[in-house]
């Protein structure tokens, strides 16, 4: 598996109880800040339920 970066692009303001709580549980906690992990299907499902607020790079 690969690492990928995860950078928090857009708010959370006004989304869904859900979106606000996988964005907590990838580690996002402002904008512009990245965090790195694991490329593991659980981790890009996560991803893909907030793509809209997120931007994803492959390391």
């Amino acid at each position: 598996m690969g690492k990928i970066k995860i950078t928090q692009v857009r708010s959370a303001i006004n989304r869904p109880k859900r979106q606000k709580a996988t964005m907590q549980a990838l580690g996002i906690k402002k904008l512009h800040n990245p965090v790195e992990h694991e490329a593991t299907p659980q981790i890009l499902g996560m991803v893909r339920k907030v793509s809209h607020l997120v931007k994803v790079e492959e390391l």
